[in-house]
């Protein structure tokens, strides 16, 4: 089953704020956590949902991030602002990024791109990201006992080189990030491939999600997918990714290798001349240009 990711997700599992960019809850008889931190815009969204859900916000234990991309660590600082005790969670690569200056300014460049999003904060709140604090730096293996539920990490590098997933084996969920792409909400829900650091990262990552064989998964933008729609969607992601490649090298043998020449012509066919709906133009251009140029290069070196 294919669903929007809104609400109920399982009777411990709830997505909060907005489909496009959801939070998930996870609450254990012990703790709670939240996965994806969204945008900063939605801060006070968020924030409402945890107080109706939880009763009180300070009754969340945990903020795990998935990777360091501003639509997915937005309202981090916001609500550690509003949450006593919250410790934040993410790969360790991001706590250094997180307290950039320029980093920070980027990413709240790229949320004032989502024009519609403003209209949640009608208290006019300074929902500005500003540098925090990692306070638990995650690594492969790590473990987080919930009170009945455990919440399991995994490194998922390809994306980002600061991917995490995160799975409960009990009920077979899957947090996966965007290590497996983005489905979007267009004609035939498109899968937006995802590889931007590495390409051979992540493929391997793929596998490993595929032999974790989740039961739910809760994407970090628009569905939750669950049962035989969780199978074959990680084994078409797989597949996809394959073919994506393979579209970038013929962009690229067209444009006689001319990298920048072929991320014109690819941004022309695929973005503007399908009609999908895809991320803001900022935003797919920067991931375009990063993955002809990945593919330029391992085609360069012979490699992957």
């Amino acid at each position: 089953m294919k669903r929007p990711a809104k609400g109920r997700v399982h009777e411990r599992i709830t997505a909060i704020a907005d489909a496009v960019y959801p939070a998930y809850i996870v609450r254990g008889e012990n703790r709670s956590v939240m996965i994806e931190a969204g945008l900063n815009l939605l801060g006070p969204r968020y924030l409402a949902a945890i107080e109706e859900l939880l009763g009180e916000t300070g009754r969340l234990d945990y903020l795990f991030l998935s990777h360091s991309h501003y639509d997915h660590v937005g309202s981090a600082d916001y609500l550690k602002r509003h949450i006593p005790g919250l410790q934040i969670g993410a790969h360790e690569r991001v706590a250094g990024l997180m307290r950039k200056p320029s980093v920070l300014e980027r990413m709240n460049r790229l949320s004032l791109s989502h024009v519609e999003i403003p209209l949640n904060n009608p208290a006019g709140e300074d929902l500005t990201l500003h540098p925090f604090d990692i306070d638990l730096r995650l690594r492969q293996g790590d473990e987080f006992d919930l009170g009945g539920l455990t919440c399991r990490i995994y490194e998922t590098p390809g994306h980002t080189r600061d991917s995490l997933a995160y799975f409960i084996p009990e009920i077979g969920a899957l947090f996966p990030g965007d290590a497996c792409g983005v489905l979007r909400t267009g004609p035939d829900s498109p899968l937006q491939v995802e590889f931007l650091a590495s390409y051979h990262d992540y493929v391997h990552s793929l596998e490993l999600l595929i032999a974790l064989e989740p039961r739910i998964i809760c994407l970090a933008h628009n569905w939750v997918l669950t049962d035989d729609d969780a199978t074959k969607f990680l084994e078409r992601a797989l597949a996809d990714t394959s073919h994506h490649r393979r579209l970038i090298e013929s962009y690229l043998d067209a444009a006689s290798g001319d990298v920048e020449r072929a991320i014109r012509d690819m941004a022309r066919g695929e973005y503007e001349g399908k009609g999908t709906i895809l991320p803001p133009p900022a935003a797919y251009m920067t991931n375009l240009a990063a993955q002809v140029k990945h593919i330029a290069a391992c085609r360069g070196h012979g490699g992957g």
